[in-house]
């Protein structure tokens, strides 16, 4: 299967380039910069009292990557809400790819055993670049992007990039801003840290022959380990690779 090269990806993300394909069918691929960006503010998700109920309750079960290849299928497919889809096949085996040297990660969430919706993204340093978001159960793409939210949080992550605007992500609390200033932000970020040590996936990335970034990288784990000094008998072997309990996803987020 044709891919995309791990380091031109990381490259134009560094950039504020991503790849998009016309359609799931559509074998090519071509590179996109928006005029005006959408972003999270990390301290400015909205947990609207209802929001943090859900996530309390621990309704779904929430893990992070388990299942990355699943979550990439179950983002491709065509659903009422979206009848057509950006993700083709060399766009789903280039961030494959990109996940198992450490770049990539999703955020599942599940209900009663099955696959409800959840999230991907990119990570190069203290940047997450979201790439596909998916619900098919209410309240389980936004349960997702809490988690994600504070997973990023706790390891020390500054830019949350969501691509494109909608009114679902604005009610969570992305806002729009101008190409040249998401520029800066993201620059900003990269340039934090020139020399330091390199957080996970580094190695992986060197060893498959990706320039060494001179940035330091987030802590994808750093929730976890919050999570397993929490007082809840629940958090055993079946949460360990996964989210904590829901109460520290909230209390993070307020």
């Amino acid at each position: 299967m044709e891919t995309i090269d791990p380091a031109l990806l990381l490259s134009a993300y560094a950039q504020g380039l991503f790849p998009m394909a016309d359609g799931a069918d559509d074998p090519s691929v071509h590179w996109v910069e928006p005029r005006l960006r959408a972003i999270l503010p990390l301290d400015g998700f909205h947990l609207s009292r209802s929001l943090k109920k859900v996530i309390v309750s621990d309704r779904f079960r929430v893990t992070t990557d388990t299942a990355f290849a699943e979550m990439m299928a179950l983002c491709a497919e065509s659903a009422d809400d979206r009848p057509t889809t950006w993700i083709n096949p060399v766009i789903k085996a280039s961030y494959e790819r990109l996940f198992r040297l450490g770049h990539a990660h999703s955020v599942e969430v599940w209900l009663d055993g099955a696959l409800a919706g959840g999230l991907y993204g990119v990570s190069l340093g203290r940047a997450f670049f979201g790439e596909s978001m998916v619900s098919r159960a209410r309240d389980a793409s936004k349960v997702a992007l809490a988690h994600l939210v504070a997973r990023l949080r706790a390891g020390g992550w500054q830019l949350l990039d969501c691509q494109f605007i909608t009114p679902h992500l604005a009610s969570l609390g992305a806002i729009e801003i101008p190409q040249r200033d998401y520029l800066a932000r993201l620059y900003s970020v990269l340039s934090e840290g020139a020399g330091g040590a390199l957080g996970a996936g580094a190695g992986a990335a060197a060893g498959a022959g990706l320039p060494s970034p001179p940035f330091v990288a987030g802590d994808w784990g750093a929730l976890d380990a919050l999570g397993a000094a929490a007082p809840d008998a629940a958090f055993g072997a079946e949460r360990a690779t996964g989210s904590p309990p829901g109460y520290v996803i909230a209390q993070l987020l307020t």
